[in-house]
């Protein structure tokens, strides 16, 4: 969504993209049965009218969602220019309201005024909420930031699938790079960097031993935490992740209790789960207080329904199916005292608040790996830190 086409472009970036054809559906009870919202299309209007009982809050979402398309068509081509001013940004989106609920005030001024539907209201707050740990009101406008970013990619806010997975995109950028003449050695290590403002030397550590290797130029794609440790200086404030990962292999996808969609059609979107406008805020106490929430808050993506080349082919033909889970409000500072314990108390009342939505636990869904174990693995913030070496395992680097 937010690699712009000027960068294809101009590497020569040869992969390929899948839309997926559905946006979002997010199950609820009402009325003590099941039902939901499946944003898909020309069924949305009768979606919401189905579950809100009216016409109101559909129009009220057209409003709300034509407004950020006409902010993404102007912001996004900001991303490959000079970064604007305020006042200039301003200008450019050349509409005083948008500019009030998206700049200005914390977003949940925006979804309450626009919105009356608590579900309604939730499934907008998301996207500002994936990896940033804010309430919807917060002064900081943290929220805002992450919102913004996740609906003007492309101009338009769509997310794309590349086939074959984010691979793909990793091998055209390094078929790019060595086109252009780089050499691309891995397990490689820098491990110290020294400079006197004019040309550098770097020690790297290598699997036959270490070498110092000089250079006019080193570009450092790493945290700032990172560049610090390799320059020997004092490292900056550490950032804060918040949320948890899971990725699961299943046989089959898992029957619904609402029976008016098709799993296929669940999951081939968003799939929203305890997030609720309330259920969000509640969410939000229970970290903010030291707690793991109560309810979890998360959202499912399946996409190999839209690319099933992510899969092997015998898999595919076999109706396997990747679920990636992503949890909110799960900041790190919950996984301090006992990461393992925390991990697994919060993946099973995650996996609770999804199966309250199944006609059969999702676990009875996963394969097995060839020694007889379900095929799911759990990330917390700590473990990114760890594994990928994102510092305080925020997803953005830092805020």
């Amino acid at each position: 969504s937010l690699l712009p086409d000027k960068i294809v472009r101009d590497l020569g970036l040869d992969f390929a993209v899948r839309k997926r054809t559905v946006s979002s559906y997010t199950p609820a009870v009402r009325d003590g049965r099941p039902t939901g919202l499946l944003v898909a299309g020309e069924g949305t209007q009768e979606s919401f009218a189905a579950l809100t009982g009216g016409e109101r809050e559909y129009a009220a979402w057209q409003r709300f969602y034509g407004m950020t398309q006409r902010v993404a068509e102007r912001v996004f081509p900001t991303l490959t220019e000079p970064l604007p001013g305020r006042d200039a940004l301003r200008e450019r989106i050349d509409d005083a309201d948008a500019w009030r609920m998206l700049f200005e005030e914390p977003l949940g001024a925006a979804v309450e005024e626009n919105f009356t539907d608590d579900l309604v209201r939730g499934v907008v707050l998301t996207d500002a909420l994936i990896g940033t740990f804010a309430d919807a009101h917060d002064t900081s406008l943290l929220q805002n930031r992450c919102f913004l970013y996740h609906v003007i990619g492309g101009g338009t806010g769509d997310w794309d699938v590349p086939v074959g997975g984010m691979g793909a995109l990793t091998d055209a950028l390094a078929g790019a790079a060595r086109a252009a003449g780089a050499e691309i050695r891995v397990r490689h290590e820098a491990t110290r960097i020294e400079t006197d403002g004019n040309a550098a030397e770097v020690t790297v550590r290598t699997p036959d031993g270490e070498r110092v290797v000089a250079a006019g130029r080193v570009l450092v794609n790493a945290s700032p935490q990172a560049l610090a440790a390799l320059l020997g200086d004092a490292p900056p404030p550490p950032a804060e992740g918040a949320q948890l990962k899971v990725n699961m292999l299943l046989t089959r996808l898992p029957k619904l209790r609402d029976r008016s969609v098709d799993p296929r059609q669940a999951f081939a979107g968003t799939f929203h789960i305890a997030e609720g406008y309330g259920q969000l805020a509640d969410a939000y106490r229970d970290a903010a207080a030291g707690r793991l929430p109560t309810a979890p808050p998360s959202e499912i993506y399946c996409h190999s329904l839209s690319d099933p080349t992510i899969l092997g082919p015998e898999l595919a033909a076999r109706g396997y199916q990747t679920l990636t889970l992503f949890g909110l409000h799960a900041p790190a500072r919950l996984f301090a005292a006992d990461n393992d314990a925390a991990r697994a108390a919060l993946l099973k009342a995650t996996l609770a608040e999804l199966d309250a939505h199944l006609e059969e636990p999702i676990t009875d869904c996963l394969a097995l790996d060839a020694n007889g174990e379900p095929c799911i693995e759990a990330k917390t913030p700590l473990d990114l830190e760890r594994d990928l070496r994102l510092p305080g395992g925020h997803i953005f680097h830092r805020d």
